[in-house]
């Protein structure tokens, strides 16, 4: 008898133990909720911004952190700058509240393991990855090598990948509970 209470302790954890266990879900859920977080502080920044004399703020800023000015990029960049209307940054601050809130839902749909959250996350991951690949492409040929453009495209297809791979396990036990009704 004894034996046999060894034999079950000893083997593999039940699937509802291993469904529990997902350390890549839970660095994802964490990027995808950090990823909302960072576009919902733009998106105020960006709408607390829209009324101010956005060339001035820029000149300061560029002098608050010691950067020359006069230099082509920052020359260039003031002058998109002074494009800006603020229609154009509210519509902008509107759209990333849009986009933030996405990543929001992601995170927090995968954190109750609803399946829609896991498809929504493919997708989405999915979608930058065709952009990602030009911007490397065609940028890596021009600058120096983007590290971050190649970080993020890693980030994305590790994810779809995982996802994909791991959908039936990770999301199983609600189309069984729904089943079930």
């Amino acid at each position: 008898m004894h034996e046999e209470q060894k034999t079950r302790s000893a083997t593999p954890p039940t699937d509802a133990l291993r469904k529990k266990r997902a350390p890549t879900l839970y660095a994802i859920i964490v990027i995808k909720l950090l990823k909302g977080m960072l576009f919902v502080a733009l998106a105020i920044m960006a709408y607390t911004l829209s009324d101010n004399d956005l060339p001035a703020e820029y000149r300061h800023l560029l002098h608050l952190l010691r950067v020359n000015p006069e230099r082509k990029f920052f020359a260039d960049l003031a002058l998109q700058i002074g494009r800006l209307t603020e229609a154009s940054v509210l519509w902008a601050a509107a759209g990333t509240l849009v986009y933030s809130l996405f990543s929001l839902v992601e995170g927090v749909g995968l954190i109750f393991r609803v399946p829609w959250a896991c498809w929504l996350s493919i997708g989405e991951s999915a979608f930058f990855i065709p952009i990602e690949v030009y911007e490397l492409v065609h940028r890596a040929n021009r600058e120096r090598f983007p590290w971050v453009v190649f970080a993020i495209l890693v980030i994305n297809v590790v994810i779809v990948w995982y996802l994909l791979q791991n959908r039936h396990r990770l999301f199983r036990h609600h189309h069984l509970h729904h089943d079930a009704q």
